[in-house]
């Protein structure tokens, strides 16, 4: 059994799927503090030729609520304003229909948590592409969140039954193979390989949402980019 463990985001990049890609069971990790500014409820597209931040608005969030607990904006209309901006911007993408329908049908959801919404993005476009992965939320099952850091990680390694742990690249400094080796997991790291691809006109802008790889490629070449990885 391989698994990861990652904080849920909304429409992530595309090394967030590779990951998911990479194991059997993917958790989301959305029962530690949410972090202001961080990538949890934002990301960029391509509009105009260049990056764009869009944000889904949220209701009281603070760096003292677990990601489960924020609620998003009691507020409906930035979801068609989401929309047009999506629409503004990749109207002339050759899978702009299929795409925009998918991203409609994520929005239309009734989710009340950024968590939700993030779950509900990530396993839509995970079923779009046909990947297999287990998705599962770690507030709903291990109840073992007075854990931190390293420590954490291996519990629910361990709950999972695993026996290899894939974490991103920037984790090398955090978790170390001695100690994974020790409870008999096979710690690896995974590191993006460079990818692009054509941007109608535009100089090609990388490590946008994975909105702007889905809009320019069809599924069998997103599955290809999805392999464009390797494991340290």
């Amino acid at each position: 059994m391989t698994i990861a463990i990652m904080q849920p985001y909304f429409l992530p990049y595309i090394g967030y799927f590779q990951l998911l890609y990479a194991v059997d069971r993917f958790v989301l990790y959305d029962d530690v503090n949410y972090i202001n500014r961080g990538w949890v409820n934002r990301n960029n597209i391509l509009l105009a030729g260049k990056p764009h931040l869009f944000t889904v608005p949220l209701q009281n969030a603070s760096q003292n609520k677990k990601i489960y607990e924020v609620t998003l904006s009691e507020d409906q209309a930035w979801r068609k304003k989401l929309l047009k901006t999506i629409q503004q911007a990749y109207q002339k993408a050759p899978h702009f229909e299929i795409v925009f329908q998918m991203l409609e049908s994520i929005l239309n959801t009734h989710s009340e948590s950024i968590a939700d919404l993030c779950y509900v993005s990530i396993s839509t476009i995970a079923t779009y592409l046909g990947l297999e992965t287990e998705i599962i939320s770690s507030s709903r099952k291990y109840e073992n969140d007075l854990l931190k850091g390293q420590e954490r990680i291996l519990s629910i390694c361990k709950l999972e039954e695993a026996n290899r742990y894939i974490n991103p690249i920037g984790g090398q400094e955090l978790y170390d193979k001695d100690t994974f080796a020790k409870q008999d997991i096979d710690l690896y790291f995974i590191k993006t390989k460079p990818v692009s691809y054509p941007q109608l006109k535009n100089s090609f802008v990388p490590w946008l949402s994975i909105l702007d790889v889905l809009m320019f490629n069809n599924k069998d070449e997103t599955r290809t980019l999805l392999n464009e990885f390797e494991l340290i």
